[in-house]
Formats: C-alpha cells, structure tokens, sequence
C-alpha cells in the first residue's frame, strides 16, 4: 500500500508540475512566471474589504484634487452662457474675490458623501464582476478578454450608481445655488422633498445611466487594456506610478468625450428646479439644448475643461486605488507572517 501511495503522490505531483508548466509563459515572451489558477485568482479578486476601502479613498483624492474646476464646469452646463478657458477663468475668479477661497470647493462636501461610497462600490464592484466574468468565460485569474472586460466597467458604474444617485443630485444643485439657499446636505434633501417632491431626487436617472455604461465601460477598458499591454511588452506585472497616472488619463479621456453630451442633459435635468426651466425628459432637453444653444456650444459645452479636469482625475483615481490596494494587501500579508 505504502508503494502504491508513493507512486499515486509521484503521479499528483508530475501533474502539478504539468500544470504549473503550461501556466507559466515561456521565456521568450519576457514576462514573470505566471502563478498558478489559485494564486491568480487570489491576485485578481483581492479582499472586498481592501477594495472598499481603496476605492473610497481614490475617489475621495481624485474629486477633491479637481473640485474646484468640477463646479466651474457644472455652472456652465446648466446655463445658456457661452463657454470659453477665459470665461471659465473668469468664474473661478470673481466666486474667489466674492465667497473667498474655499467658496471654490463648495458642494464638496455633497460630493464627498456621494463619492466615497460610489468610488467604493464601482471599484469593489468591479473587481467581483472580473471575477464572476472570469469564472463565466473561463479565465479566472486571467486578464479577461475585450467584451467582458467592457462588461465589467459597465456593470460597476451602473451598480454604484443605481445605489447612489440622489447624493449627485444633492451635489449639483449645491454647487450651483448660493448658500443662502441650502445650508448644508441634510437641508437640500428636505427642501427637494418638500417643495418638489421625493421624485426629484432621481430626475436625470434615466440620462446618467445611459451615460455611464460607456463611460464606466470604456474607462476601466482602457485602464485594464494599457496595464495588459504595457505587462506584455516590458515584462514588469505592475506599472510605475507615473505609468499608471497617465493609462488612468487616457481612460478618462475616453471615457468622458464618449458620454459627454449626456452628462450635460443629466445636468440640466437635476438643476431645473433652480435655473427656471421645466425639461422632462432626455430627448425633450437634448432638443431644446441644441434648438437653444447648438450642438457644440450645448451639448458639448465644458468638453474642453473636462479633457483637462477628467484625464487627471480619472488618472489619480486609478493610480490612488491601486498602490492603496497594493500597500493594504502587503500590510495584511505581514501581519499574518508575524502572527
């Protein structure tokens, strides 16, 4: 018995050898060893908890970083005004002379209460679905191909904001009313309620997620893709910081051209309670905006500061998620070796 168990562990372990052999790369290719299904798995879907936490604090770093150009960018969308750099400028300029400084960050707070729990759950999200997809299209711990990786965006934002769409609406009505008219968060959610009802709160749903398939879609697509390529070609797993500031730039880039114009309608929809129009639905604002103002100077109005304020927040977003989930994971795996 004894020899039939020695040569049964010879037999499992060739094919553990087997297997580790066809999971690795050859040498040619220039890249690490690949680890095995299990290690990888265990890479690519990391603990949620990390994950929450990661991605609460990228999104927290990234919209603040850019909360000041996020205002100036909304005060245009949802007013008939012409947009230029100069005419943005000078926005920034006289809410500084007249509120001061800080007045530049107003509606962050909103902003923080919204974004901390989307940027959580899209990023958390993301990472399950990758590996729900992976498990579906049998590439677990695996870079997913093209379409599911596509799908893995979309279903992260959408789920992030489905969850948390009326802190956006309380965000943007924040940043383009004075103060005397919201005192805080909690004041705009009862005064919303009160004078327009609760269903106010989810006006402009329908164009937000219409919008955040592609953008969501194409942003983490694109950061996903750079990241496979650039393993593929230097032969490095993990991209310097400066590499992954500037894939997350491209993917907001992309992302943001690509679902701008409905961004603009969300806009317009969630302030119309405080800017004297009635728009009521998405096809209702798309053409009054372009009858109004015209297809570039309306729909597309802001595109130019968002290539600015999009690539670079998307890009810290991105980088500010991953070395958190690289520092915290190195953190764990230390405090388990000591134990």
């Amino acid at each position: 018995m004894s020899a039939h168990r020695g040569s049964r562990e010879q037999s499992s372990g060739m094919g553990s050898g087997v297997q580790e052999q066809r999971a690795s790369p050859s040498k040619e290719d220039g890249l690490p060893r690949a680890s095995t299904q299990a290690e990888g798995t265990k890479q690519k879907t990391p603990s949620v908890v990390i994950t929450l936490f990661s991605g609460a604090v990228a999104g927290a770093v990234a919209k603040t970083a850019v909360a000041p150009l996020d205002r100036t960018k909304i005060i245009f969308q949802v007013s008939s005004a012409r947009f230029s750099a100069k005419e943005a400028y000078r926005v920034i300029y006289r809410t500084y002379l007249k509120d001061g400084f800080l007045s530049l960050w107003r509606g962050n707070s909103a902003t923080m209460v919204r974004v901390v729990p989307y940027a959580a759950i899209q990023f958390s999200a993301h990472e399950q679905y990758k590996s729900l997809l992976g498990e579906y299209y049998g590439f677990q711990g695996k870079a997913l191909p093209p379409l599911p990786r596509l799908l893995a965006g979309s279903l992260a934002g959408t789920t992030a904001t489905m969850l948390t769409y009326p802190l956006d609406m309380v965000r943007a009505r924040m940043a383009v009313t004075p103060k005397e008219m919201y005192s805080n968060i909690l004041h705009v959610f009862v005064r919303i309620s009160r004078e327009e009802g609760r269903k106010t709160l989810y006006r402009g749903f329908a164009p937000t997620i219409l919008g955040v398939v592609p953008y969501a879609g194409l942003s983490f697509f694109t950061y996903e893709t750079l990241k496979k390529l650039h393993a593929e070609e230097s032969g490095r797993r993990e991209p310097y910081s400066y590499e992954r500031l500037a894939f997350g730039a491209c993917a907001g880039l992309i992302g943001q051209s690509a679902s701008y114009p409905l961004d603009v309608v969300r806009r317009r929809m969630q302030t119309a309670g405080v800017t004297g129009h009635t728009y009521g639905s998405i096809l209702g604002t798309i053409k009054e905006i372009k009858s109004e103002e015209g297809v570039v100077r309306g729909l597309f109005k802001g595109l130019s500061m968002n290539w600015v304020k999009g690539p670079v927040a998307v890009g810290i977003s991105f980088t500010v998620f991953d070395l958190t989930g690289i520092l915290l994971s190195k953190l764990r795996q230390m405090s388990h070796t000591s134990r």
